[in-house]
């Protein structure tokens, strides 16, 4: 195993790890740092390390880059693929490239399939290997997606995925992998997987790794991918522009209701991230419901519209500065404000509001079930009779499922609350938002879901 001073910057929401490279001289490598660059800069200045080199695997789908704003106002070294034609300062590297990191050296690797200019970075100690930064070629138990691109790409990109996993293979077993994409990754990392591995674990472990030929390969690779949200499909080409530099942090300026009408008035859509319960006891008609939690960034990209200006409401307890760098990390910049005072300000105003009733297991008896998980968790167990919709195509059907009494559940609340919201604002009445999950369900009724092993 490595013995390179490595520290994993885990981003639990969007399921990706970013890393630090300790250098050994006051300097510091990052490889995959998000726009959100607050754990870099936290990690490198509790060790007293400068930023001197930030290396990007790929134009990134899932989040901005940080590697601009380090080269903008760290003064960073940024390296990254010759072939993605940034349009920014940065050293472009091409197959075999190498650079001196004073003491260590990254040596550029050309593994396209999850984008056409992927590269892998092998981290070398003198001539000994220490470990390579796989980005989204091998990943713990799989392999990222390939169809990001375009449906027409998808296929030939699997293949160069094959050939490039291939020749990670053929590393030395003992090599550390340290990719990118992580479980919760809707880059296609399984659920569960651990963040880091080694060569010969994943040629154990890797079912695409021990596919019996490309086309097995192949197969498998599509036959895995489901959906994504589709802010994926405009970054890769903000980053090869570059984002905007920040010139101090962003925040959340304040509106006041009078404004937050005007708003609405001219199309501003109202995002509230209080919890569920605290949506569901009283909320601005029309608001889209998205929790703020670790995946709040993933469902906002997903579900906001990136043309509307939007406008928060919170709760007294949430961070505001978590909420807009969760937003800028996946180039959501359209943020109006927040609505001073939240919804005690809303109501003393004597503005309308609506409520959404909350129900146990045992309260579902007639009414439509809307389960909006993924189509992986439903097929792995569901409520008998309920229609499954994932959450991210629910706007798209809205209009075409029954005006029905109906309760939507995920699996916990979070989503279904925000699907709920969705039905109402597409005029849907008469909701209900199950407290729980299917397991609650088959425990509190002693009922027997569909699907599974």
């Amino acid at each position: 195993m490595s013995t390179v001073d490595l520290v994993p910057l885990v981003d639990d929401g969007l399921g990706n790890s970013a890393y630090l490279v300790d250098l050994g001289d006051g300097r510091a490598l990052a490889v995959d740092v998000s726009l959100d660059l607050r754990g870099t800069w936290q990690a490198a200045r509790r060790r007293g390390l400068t930023l001197a080199f930030a290396a990007d695997t790929h134009l990134h789908a899932d989040f901005v880059s940080g590697a601009r704003q380090l080269a903008a106002t760290e003064g960073t070294r940024v390296l990254a693929s010759a072939a993605g034609n940034r349009e920014f300062a940065h050293t472009g590297l091409r197959e075999g490239d190498e650079v001196d990191l004073g003491g260590l050296r990254l040596r550029a690797l050309a593994t396209p399939g999850h984008t056409h200019e992927h590269l892998s970075f092998l981290l070398l100690d003198g001539d000994r290997p220490a470990g390579v930064f796989t980005g989204g070629s091998l990943l713990v138990g799989a392999a990222a997606r390939t169809d990001l691109v375009s449906p027409e790409q998808t296929e030939a990109l699997a293949r160069r995925q094959y050939a490039s996993l291939q020749r990670l293979a053929e590393l030395p077993d003992e090599l550390a992998v340290w990719p990118t994409h992580g479980a919760g990754s809707f880059c296609s990392a399984p659920p569960g997987a651990q963040r880091t591995s080694t060569i010969g674990a994943e040629k154990t472990h890797n079912p695409l790794l021990r596919a019996e030929d490309e086309d097995a390969f192949v197969t498998a690779l599509l036959d895995s991918l489901g959906s994504f949200p589709p802010y994926f499909l405009r970054l890769p080409e903000h980053n090869r522009r570059g984002p905007a530099v920040l010139a101090t942090d962003p925040a959340l300026s304040s509106v006041d209701v009078a404004q937050v009408r005007a708003l609405r008035a001219d199309g501003a859509q109202v995002i509230d991230v209080r919890p569920v319960r605290q949506f569901a006891a009283g909320h601005i008609p029309g608001a889209l419901s998205i929790p703020l939690r670790p995946a709040f960034a993933s469902w906002l990209g997903w579900l906001a519209d990136p043309e509307r200006p939007l406008v928060v409401v919170r709760s007294d307890d949430q961070d505001p500065a978590e909420i807009v760098w969760q937003a800028v990390k996946i180039g959501c910049t359209n943020l109006s404000g927040e609505l001073t005072g939240g919804m005690t300000a809303w109501t003393a105003a004597d503005q309308p509001t609506t409520t959404t009733r909350l129900v146990d297991a045992d309260e579902i008896t007639r009414e439509h079930v809307v389960d909006v998980r993924q189509d992986a968790e439903f097929t792995a167990g569901h409520i008998p009779g309920a229609t499954h919709v994932e959450l991210g195509a629910l706007s798209d059907i809205a209009d075409a499922l029954p005006r029905t009494p109906t309760v939507v559940m995920c699996g916990h609340g979070e989503r279904a609350m925000g699907a709920a919201s969705l039905l109402e604002l597409a005029g849907h009445r008469d909701l209900a938002v199950l407290e729980g999950g299917p397991d609650d369900w088959a425990e509190t009724t002693g009922g027997s879901l569909e699907g599974g092993a």
